[in-house]
């Protein structure tokens, strides 16, 4: 963890939002008040795990939210190395010739959406890794010194309270609201993934973790979000043949 003065500083800001909020604290408030306090355009949170699909928790903005549904969907980017690697990836220009060739898909994608630099901070508490902070900016640049320590206790701060969420049982982990006052079913969001991975299982005969890549895959193909591919999965408007092809819906059939 941080310098204790750093985090309960880190700490009061996102207990501030919080009551700004009226509401428990969130790491919806962890998000936005990092983009308050630290020189970025947004901030956004994913719920990551090595044994089960990974879930966007919260966003600040469209660019955010883009940005963490296409690490997500692709399977590549600052988010899902730093949750791999457990530490920061800070990508100070999408533009770069390393970026472009590391992360080819994901760079132009992040560019159209309006980001330029993305930074990345996995979530640690002692052994676990509950997910990855991402901040983003429209302008190149690195971070400084005092910036990415904050960002560092911004991240810290994102790990205590999505575990405590979980110890306590919340379903909503976002605190329920996005940082515009928007309610956000992330409950639902993740249960849908999770019900439309289960279904592709049965249906292809594989297993979780190559239905979910085959869920990805099919989205990215075709430009959808994660969550509306699920979505229509769950509904039985799209089946996924055997075989590669998976254009066939049910209302194309």
């Amino acid at each position: 963890m941080r310098s204790d003065n750093r985090s309960a500083r880190i700490q009061v800001l996102v207990a501030e939002q919080a009551a700004r909020r009226g509401a428990r604290v969130g790491v919806v408030d962890v998000c936005t008040a990092a983009v308050a306090a630290l020189p970025v355009g947004g901030a956004g949170l994913s719920a990551m795990s090595r044994s089960a699909a990974s879930h966007p928790l919260c966003s600040t903005d469209d660019v955010s939210e883009q940005l963490e549904e296409l690490q997500l969907t692709l399977g590549e980017g600052p988010c899902m190395d730093a949750f791999t690697q457990g530490s920061a990836v800070l990508t100070p220009d999408l533009l770069a010739a390393e970026v472009q060739d590391r992360w080819a898909v994901f760079a132009d994608a992040a560019l159209e959406a309006g980001a330029r630099a993305v930074y990345a901070f996995p979530l640690h508490m002692g052994a676990i890794s509950p997910g990855v902070l991402d901040l983003y900016s429209q302008v190149p640049g690195r971070l400084n010194a005092e910036a990415l320590a904050d960002a560092l206790a911004f991240a810290d701060t994102a790990a205590l309270v999505l575990l405590d969420s979980r110890i306590d049982g919340e379903e909503d982990l976002a605190g329920g609201w996005s940082a515009d006052g928007r309610h956000e079913d992330l409950g639902a969001y993740r249960a849908e993934i999770d019900q439309a991975t289960g279904m592709l299982t049965a249906q292809l005969g594989v297993g979780a973790e190559e239905a979910f890549v085959r869920l990805r895959a099919y989205a990215y193909a075709r430009g959808r979000r994660l969550a509306t591919v699920a979505a229509d999965v769950v509904a039985h408007r799209l089946t996924f043949p055997s075989g590669a092809e998976t254009d066939r819906t049910d209302d194309e059939a």
